[in-house]
């Protein structure tokens, strides 16, 4: 039986610019081209899951407009529910622009716009989509007050939250005690607990922070080098697979969403979920753009066939 998934997240038209390296400050480079896809660290997640086989829906804003018309169908193509995202009639729908250069690393500027204007009543009067799930993830590109409203209603449901930090930012404390898993990369997870990430004797002090803040269970992915995780009967290191990255966007994406697509609830099974959830990463960033890039489930299981 496959995992109910609800998404809380963003919504953003991408546009990549390619260009050769990252242009220094007060410089001026031609980018060699320019491509636009649906994208959104939310949307992108939401698509992760469902194609690593996940019944997926979707709680989020989008404008009155093209875009918005766009990362809707973009959904609806992943079979996901997007009946609970709602229209903004004011504000237009968000967007990123992506620098992304010849060695596949990227620099981002987000544009926040309707996602920015989801409200925490909005949130609670789609209860019911939350409250079937296994796992509800947000992000946050999304406001943190709908994102507690969210974990809260959650929590009065049993189901299992799961916060990405991302893009790093001072957290509300109160939402840290109603996530279950919290899974940021190295950088944000010393933002929150500031202690820097550098060994593995850095990352079980920073699980110990994060029960000390509230969260029991931690995931931090550390890029290429793969990621670590701390439950409270276990914890370890799963070391990511070698490949030639050619763009990296939704990578961390791609790893949440697969995540939650194998996870069993009481994270019983994590080790075995994350090696899932890495696969379907070293994937990602072997194509170019985000959400085209995101593998699935059939894709994954033909990638460790092979070794």
């Amino acid at each position: 039986m496959s995992n109910k998934v609800t998404v809380l997240g963003s919504l953003n038209v991408d546009t990549t610019l390619r260009v050769a390296r990252m242009p220094q400050p007060g410089e001026t480079l031609s980018t060699e081209n320019k491509t636009s896809a649906a994208g959104g660290k939310g949307a992108n997640q939401a698509v992760a899951a469902a194609r690593a086989g996940a019944q997926t829906s979707f709680i989020g804003k989008v404008g009155n407009d093209d875009a918005g018309r766009f990362m809707v169908e973009s959904l609806n193509n992943d079979n996901i529910d997007t009946s609970a995202i709602i229209t903004d009639k004011t504000v237009g729908t968000g967007s990123a622009f992506i620098l992304l250069d010849e060695a596949g690393q990227n620099s981002i500027l987000v544009y926040g716009g309707s996602n920015q204007q989801i409200e925490a009543a909005e949130v609670v009067a789609r209860e019911s989509e939350i409250a079937k799930a296994d796992f509800l993830i947000t992000q946050f590109e999304t406001p943190q007050a709908a994102t507690l409203a969210a974990f809260k209603v959650a929590k009065q449901h049993d189901v299992t939250t799961i916060l990405n930090p991302a893009p790093a930012a001072k957290i509300d404390p109160e939402i840290l005690k109603v996530t279950d898993l919290v899974v940021p990369n190295e950088t944000e997870s010393a933002e929150l607990t500031g202690i820097e990430v550098t060994d593995v004797a850095s990352m079980d002090a920073n699980a110990k922070k994060f029960r000390e803040m509230g969260v029991k269970n931690l995931i931090i992915t550390v890029g290429s080098k793969g990621a670590y995780y701390a439950t409270e009967k276990e914890n370890g290191f799963v070391p990511a697979f070698k490949v030639k990255a050619v763009d990296t966007t939704a990578a961390g994406d791609t790893f949440i969403g697969a995540l939650s697509s194998q996870l069993l609830p009481d994270l019983s099974n994590i080790a075995t979920a994350l090696v899932f959830a890495q696969r379907a990463s070293s994937l990602t960033v072997q194509g170019l753009g985000a959400m085209p890039s995101i593998p699935t489930f059939d894709q994954v299981q033909a990638a460790n066939a092979k070794g």
